[in-house]
């Protein structure tokens, strides 16, 4: 019995979500079959409200002839506040098979729209607590409900942050709600079900608030108060009995409020907390809140709120230290083997009044001490006292860490060692999917790869920040969009990114203008290249999850942003004015400058060329026809006035840098014989720098991507694989677990850069995993099929580097899978394509005469694919399946081995003899030589295989001896 089955149905990007604002939600599936090739040539889709036994169907599409699987919108009458809709999906496919109904899913509406809200804004009275006081608020209600009830929903948020209890027990999982956002303009309400958490009689709801994003401190500018100054709650619960009543309990003046033991919690600073000062029972019923303060109502808008976008913070992994010691100063301290962001929690037994401080830090000094030289203002610390009352356990609420290293103080018996297992560390970030997967033959390079995993988790907490470490934390534009394309490959960041967009829009200047950081806390605005997230994001976000109706959102955004740069300078066509960051932290930057080489015009005005196409491309997309002939003609003008200004008659740009060639070459500025030139000049200057690269934020992301695009893949391979200064390695050798802010972040003696601005969790430069997935592995997408339904595997072998790679994709459509293997005899590819997807497979090197799939040759497969010879080797069109290619290795490329070795493989057998002979007496007879090293001279690319004269091995040897190596025999 063949298999075809729809599974993995979302709403919005999610599954079952609780309520959402949208009122023409999407939906989008999966499909699992059997059958190699299969398409779907129809879909029916149901909805129900109320019931999942579909008996009250509201919207039914019959059978509609479409390949469309993902971002189906719904088409059903008008959808109602605080209703349940259940929906199911079926398909039929290209082989005429009729697949079942899926499983049920649902999603449910919040309040949509500010007209719903019956509670009122609540805060303490002033004359009872000082609204400025740093203390955070309790507040709570007692309420009686009748027996029978049949559900419960609180909708509810807060300024600034809030927890949520009822009944004694906390509310749901969410860590540091409501989030950031643009809060004038843009606030998030979160939905939760509290069925299970109510009872017959009374019940108590109850709220803690601190200062957060909205009233702390913010920003390196030392800001408080950005947004209010008044801590206020915002809750509505609704109570539906059996008998089909309905009872709402809503914030307002009757509620009463406290404060407790959280004393102080501030975003940068930490947390003190003194356990003495706890309610005991102050959220459960029968509590005396005889002496708490009245509340009153304050006037705070309903029409900025909406239904929770982003995935939410959560905890999402705990790490125990690996590890205690004392440091040379003498001070107590825990290692947790990662640089991760988070909270410690701990258990404790302590007499009354004891306290305990912890202190975190990234790294240790060159002298084993812990640092915290580059935290700027931020302390960092938690500090807690005991209520003496047996085990005490205690976790901070409204801040977070960005640290490795905690320093201890005041724990009792730490000079006899810290007890590990009383401390964990919770990692908190926003709580994504997990979307894809890299690994290669070589660790460096993998532990790489989970340095910039680790890194984008430690910055995506909420909005995607620079650092979570120092006194700065902000959803830098710049670092987002050259960020974005690995963040997508990592983790699944459609809600992630359509929020923090929103409140990019919502912050856009009326002159279009885009701040450097959103949300916007800070001066500063229009610089290119950050505020090009404006047109770079909502493109990439569509490209990646065909999310259509975000890029129209987005669009008056895009437009703005590019009509602003047209209005700059004298010249229209040229972006040759304001203020820009330049290719900042670049190393042929001038002394004591952060700005690199590259001129800022030259920069904005390739970036002005490139979100010029990117708007022509959307205007596209979305029909407006119009705008699309207005835009392409702008683009045009772009770059002839670019030839004219930046390159010289003979193809030469004027800019010496690595960064002017890269960018010019992967944003397709340069062509025709310019083009060449470019691209065969990046090559020389990166050899010429030993390939080593000097580029910074604007280069970096993109300069392997311009290497491998330009025919100079072998040199962007032994750029990645460097592990001297400056390189990605260097990092990872210096004991890297997150990406640094600079190349130098830590220095070869030891010592630190600046610390005016040295953050070990930064992750800008993380963007070589984009060329990592999609040229290393080979795992792309045809440009012109957004969400991967038309993908392209094309892997390019790392020539001695990688003896094999692979990358996993969790698209809309499915799991992708492109990995290759090589060895001495063959070459090894396994490909796996989902259901409702086409891909376009290169085999490098094959020859259709010797390639197996499957173990059988290419035409005993039947008419799953079609395939052609080329220059470059085999190109196959197929449809979804798991394919396994083999073929024989003859273009004589040379893998690795486990321990990295670099190969040269079989010399004349006697040559080998007379070397050995010779520098290696008494050794005979050996089958293969093996040079061990960490790096490959460029020389040895060009040694055929076999023939070499006396001569010409004496010379290599000679050569190899100017660097480390060793011969290596094994035995046949």
């Amino acid at each position: 019995m063949t298999i075809l089955k729809v599974e993995a149905l979302t709403c919005e990007y999610r599954v079952n979500p609780l309520g959402i604002d949208m009122k023409k939600p999407r939906i989008s599936w999966k499909i699992q079959s059997d059958q190699r090739g299969t398409m779907q040539k129809a879909y029916q889709i149901q909805v129900s409200a109320g019931h999942d036994d579909f008996t009250n169907i509201l919207w039914d599409t019959g059978m509609v002839r479409s390949d469309e699987s993902i971002q189906i919108e719904y088409g059903g009458p008008d959808v109602t506040p605080r209703t349940r809709y259940f929906y199911r999906v079926k398909v039929w496919d290209n082989f005429d098979r009729e697949s079942s109904w899926s499983s049920t899913a649902w999603w449910e509406t919040g309040l949509l729209g500010h007209t719903e809200w019956k509670a009122q804004w609540i805060t303490p009275e002033p004359e009872g607590i000082d609204p400025l006081s740093e203390p955070a608020f309790l507040l709570r209600k007692e309420f009686k409900l009748k027996t029978g009830i049949a559900s419960a929903r609180i909708y509810g948020t807060g300024v600034g942050l809030y927890e949520l209890f009822l009944n004694g027990e906390r509310v749901g999982a969410d860590l540091l709600s409501p989030g950031w956002t643009s809060y004038h303009h843009r606030l998030q309400y979160q939905t939760y079900d509290v069925t299970e958490q109510l009872s017959e009689g009374a019940n108590v709801l109850g709220t803690v608030l601190g200062d957060g994003w909205y009233k702390g401190t913010l920003s390196f500018e030392n800001k408080r108060h950005v947004y209010g100054d008044r801590r206020t709650a915002l809750f509505q619960l609704y109570v539906k009995y059996d008998d089909g009543s309905e009872e709402i309990i809503v914030t307002d003046n009757t509620w009463k409020a406290s404060t407790g033991p959280i004393l102080y919690s501030e975003i940068y600073d930490g947390e003190t907390y003194d356990a003495r000062l706890e309610k005991a029972g102050w959220s459960r019923s029968g509590f005396d809140d005889s002496d708490w303060q009245e509340t009153r109502v304050q006037a705070l808008p309903f029409t900025n709120l909406v239904a929770q976008e982003n995935w939410p913070t959560r905890v999402t992994e705990v790490i125990q230290p690996i590890a205690s010691f004392v440091t040379p100063a003498g001070d107590t301290v825990l290692d947790m083997g990662q640089n991760m962001v988070g909270r410690m929690k701990f258990k404790v037994n302590a007499p009354k009044g004891t306290r305990i401080v912890l202190k975190h830090a990234e790294v240790l000094d060159k002298d084993g001490n812990t640092y915290f030289g580059n935290l700027g203002k931020a302390k960092q610390t938690i500090e807690y006292t005991a209520k003496g009352e047996g085990t005490e356990t205690y976790a901070p609420h409204f801040t977070f860490q960005g640290f490795r290293y905690v320093k201890v103080e005041g724990y009792p018996g730490q000079e006899n060692g810290l007890p590990l297992e009383n401390f964990l560390g919770e990692v908190i970030h926003s709580d994504m999917e997990p979307a894809g997967e890299f690994e290669c033959s070589n660790p460096l390079v993998n532990q790489l790869q989970r340095n910039i995993v680790w890194g984008q988790r430690g910055n995506f907490l909420d909005l995607p920040t620079d650092c979570p470490q120092r006194s700065e934390r902000l959803g830098w534009t710049g670092d987002a969009q050259v960020f974005i394309q690995t963040a997508l490959f990592n983790y699944h960041g459609g809600p992630f990114f359509t929020k923090w967009l929103r409140d990019l829009k919502a912050d856009q200047l009326p002159d279009g203008c885009v701040p450097i950081v959103i949300p916007s806390v800070v001066s500063g605005a229009g610089s290119a290249a950050w505020g090009d997230a404006a047109t770079i994001i909502p493109w990439t976000i569509y490209q990646t999850y065909g999310d259509k109706r975000l890029l129209a959102e987005q669009y008056d955004s895009m437009k703005a942003w590019i009509e602003y740069i047209r209005r700059q300078g004298k010249n229209e066509y040229l972006w040759d004015k304001g203020f820009h960051f330049g290719d900042w932290l670049a190393l042929d930057a001038k002394e004591n400058s952060f700005v690199g080489a590259t001129p800022k015009d030259f920069i904005a005005t390739v970036f002005y060329a490139y979100s010029t196409r990117i708007l022509r491309d959307a205007a596209e997309v979305l029909g407006k026809a119009d705008e699309v002939q207005e835009y392409s003609a702008l683009l045009d003008k772009i770059i002839e006035q670019f030839d004219h200004e930046f390159i010289s008659p003979s193809g030469r740009l004027v800019s010496p840098t690595q960064t002017a060639h890269v960018i010019a070459l992967i944003f397709d500025i340069v062509e025709g014989k310019a083009k060449e030139r470019t691209a065969f000049e990046l090559n020389e200057l990166v050899m010429q720098n030993d390939y080593h690269l000097t580029t910074g934020f604007v280069g970096t992301p993109y300069l392997c991507l311009a290497l491998s695009k330009g025919g100079y893949h072998e040199t962007a391979v032994k750029l990645l694989m460097k592990e001297d200064y400056p390189s990605w390695l260097y990092q990872v050798k210096k004991g890297a677990t997150t990406i640094w802010e600079h190349w130098d972040s830590i220095k070869e003696d030891g010592s630190f850069w600046s610390e005016q601005m040295n953050s070990f969790n930064h992750y800008a430069y993380g963007s070589i995993g984009n060329w990592m997935y999609r040229v290393v592995a080979g795992l792309d997408m045809d440009a012109a099929s957004p969400a991967y339904k038309r993908i392209r595997i094309q892997p390019k072998f790392a020539g001695t580097a990688l003896s094999y790679a692979k990358a996993v994709y969790e698209s809309m459509y499915g799991r992708i899978r492109s990995s290759w293997r090589l060895t001495h005899e063959e070459i090894e590819i396994e490909v796996e394509i989902p259901a409702n997807t086409m891909a376009d497979i290169l085999l490098p090197y094959a020859n259709l005469t010797n390639v197996l799939e499957g173990g059988q040759p290419l035409d005993a497969s039947g008419d799953s694919y079609s395939y052609i010879e080329t220059v470059e080797g085999v190109r196959l069109t197929v449809g979804s399946g798991s394919y396994h290619f083999k073929y024989p290795n003859q273009r004589g490329l040379r893998p690795t081995f486990s321990e990295e070795t670099r190969v040269i493989d079989v010399l004349d057998y006697q040559e080998a003899v007379d070397i050995l002979e010779k520098y290696a007496p008494g050794v005979t007879k050996p089958p293969r030589i093996f040079v061990t090293k960490t790096q490959t001279l460029k020389e040895l690319a060009d040694f055929p295989e076999a023939g070499l004269s006396i001569g010409e091995v004496t010379a290599l040897i000679e050569e190899l001896n100017k660097i480390e190596w060793e011969l290596v025999l094994v035995e046949s």
